[in-house]
């Protein structure tokens, strides 16, 4: 068994010492940048032992210009395949698809043949595309940045770049490095609404012996103070798998997750709304700690006539929203507050193949 190498500095290692010899020896005069961002646990630095057993590797990005994906596209992958080593730091650098998982990739431990790289040749134009549904050079709109989701702008924004001969991927990875202040704004102001709107019914369910309902309404707002977080932070979320492994790596969550975890471990309603009152405050001061809209009051309150502990998050959705001054944003706020793609689907489908359905969806902000 090979020693594991967490897979960015494995393709970090790769491309220095095997595909950029190749690439000057061959190719002097190609300008070209190299990364490993986009899919993968190792893009988010969250790769383990288990996470080589499919689509893990040896693996680097080369992004050519148009003209030279067409000319020399062809010629640079020979070359890779007879030029590559068979192994690397002990993990073979051949890959072969996985049977009746088309697409699927894992290593290829054959001695002898040319080498099935895992280099990948692309355009900007390319990756962006199959990544966002964006060609990378139309300006972007609010409704664009509220239909992308955050987890394939933290991959594009992750990972690493190994060579800059181009320079089109700084540019990308600088634009994208996170959202323009008024849609954050909006997105902050979505996720308050989402607390406001189903904070009571903790209390509500167990008020009628539902604590099955209870515990499902406190999960949703569990992950909802959790989105908040991120956003507050100014830190792409993950997909599922990886939320709350990044959340742990957030300033906030050495004081939220202990009060987190304690709401799923209450059996009953009281206790459970207790826990989700002190998130509520915590959160509460985060965001008048941003200083971002006129100081609100961080403590929790009844929920009107009702006998239910609540922050009131609508209070803090009205005035973010008083503060959004584009016009775009404005507008938008002032017709839905449903956020962004992460905010109103939890689909997978929906949100990891997004396609030509991107431009349906910024219909819903139009």
């Amino acid at each position: 068994m090979a020693q594991f190498i967490q897979g960015l500095e494995l393709s970090r290692l790769y491309y220095l010492e095997a595909v950029q010899p190749i690439l000057e020896a061959q190719f002097p005069a190609l300008r070209y940048d190299a990364a490993l961002i986009g899919s993968g646990s190792e893009v988010l630095g969250f790769d383990t032992p288990q996470s080589t057993d499919h689509h893990w590797g040896c693996r680097v990005l080369i992004f050519l210009t148009d003209a030279d994906r067409v000319e020399h596209g062809t010629q640079i992958d020979a070359a890779l395949r007879r030029g590559l080593p068979r192994r690397f730091r002990g993990y073979a650098t051949s890959m072969s698809e996985i049977p009746d998982e088309p697409g699927v990739m894992r290593f290829d431990e054959s001695a002898e043949g040319e080498v099935n790289h895992q280099v990948i040749l692309l355009t900007r134009r390319e990756f962006l595309l199959n990544a966002l549904a964006w060609d990378g050079e139309s300006a972007l709109t609010a409704a664009d940045w509220l239909t992308f989701p955050q987890q394939r702008l933290r991959a594009i924004t992750a990972g690493g770049v190994w060579h800059s001969g181009l320079g089109e991927l700084d540019r990308v990875r600088e634009a994208l490095a996170y959202y323009p202040y008024d849609v954050w704004l909006y997105l902050l102001a979505a996720g308050w609404t989402r607390i406001g709107q189903e904070e009571p019914f903790v209390g509500r369910c167990g008020d009628v012996g539902d604590e099955l309902g209870s515990r499902v309404i406190a999960a949703r707002l569990v992950r909802d103070i959790m989105m908040l977080c991120f956003l507050m932070e100014q830190v792409y979320a993950p997909y599922p798998k990886w939320y709350g492994t990044a959340f742990e790596r957030l300033k906030c969550a050495r004081v939220l997750k202990p009060t987190l975890e304690r709401v799923f471990c209450a059996d009953i309603w009281h206790v459970r709304e207790a826990h989700l009152s002190t998130a509520y405050e915590v959160v509460a001061g985060m965001h008048n700690a941003l200083g971002i809209t006129e100081p609100l009051s961080a403590e929790v309150s009844r929920f009107y006539s009702r006998p239910y502990t609540v922050i009131h998050g609508e209070r803090f959705a009205e005035a973010l929203v008083a503060t959004i001054a584009d016009e775009e944003v404005k507008r938008i706020a002032a017709k839905t507050l449903i956020g962004g793609i992460d905010q109103y689907s939890d689909s997978t489908d929906f949100r990891d193949n997004l396609g030509e359905q991107r431009a349906k969806l910024t219909a819903l902000y139009t």
